[in-house]
């Protein structure tokens, strides 16, 4: 199979997971893209980890269908399929990795090097459009609303908070979870980032000392 680019889906667009849901190899269900640009917090013992940037789908998920691939209906794997939201309830609810840019550099840097240094902000979020006021003042159309922030994070110890919505970091506009990924890359972690943001309309920029990502 030939691989896509899930920076081109659109909500709504037709996709085809496949996999070996509950031991039944070579499944195939079909449902459309919910929503773009998710993120979720999963936990191993003690340890939060958040996914970021997952395609959100109807498409029937059950436990086996992690790995398999999510295809656009040209044929091409646009994501990964990896969880199901709700044991037993999830199956209009699954979630995918994309592949797109930001995935390709991630096995690039695999092969080459063997592991993938990123920076580590500590927030749940997704793109949200920019309340009227906000867009007229900042030119943007879309921010990062915040869902959540991880305890013991950077964003926590830096004072983000739920519904707070980043516009950018450093100098560099953000708009989508792809932005929020492409600038948390190895070249800041261990810096003092500025994120601005708006609270209750107001504008204010918090310094966030980024950390690395421990696998």
């Amino acid at each position: 199979m030939r691989l896509g680019d899930a920076a081109q889906l659109r909500v709504g667009q037709l996709v085809v997971a496949i996999g070996n849901p509950l031991g039944f190899a070579g499944s195939v269900t079909a449902g459309v893209v919910s929503a773009l640009g998710r993120s979720f917090p999963t936990r191993a013992g003690a340890v939060i980890r958040l996914v970021e940037n997952v395609i959100q789908t109807d498409a029937a998920l059950h436990p086996g269908n992690s790995g398999g691939a999510l295809a656009d209906s040209g044929g091409r794997v646009v994501g990964i399929n990896t969880a199901l939201v709700g044991p037993g309830l999830g199956q209009g609810l699954g979630l995918a990795v994309p592949i797109n840019a930001a995935t390709r550099r991630i096995i690039a840097a695999l092969m080459t090097e063997g592991r993938v240094r990123r920076a580590y902000i500590g927030i749940v979020g997704g793109p949200r459009p920019v309340p009227p006021r906000l867009a007229q003042e900042t030119g943007q159309r879309t921010a990062i609303e915040i869902v959540q922030v991880l305890p013991g994070s950077p964003a926590d110890r830096a004072g983000l908070r739920s519904e707070d919505l980043i516009v950018k970091i450093g100098e560099a506009e953000v708009g989508s979870m792809d932005d929020l990924q492409r600038l948390t890359g190895s070249d800041v972690i261990d810096r003092l980032v500025t994120v601005v943001i708006y609270r209750n309309g107001v504008r204010r920029e918090i310094g966030v000392r980024l950390e690395e990502l421990r696998t």
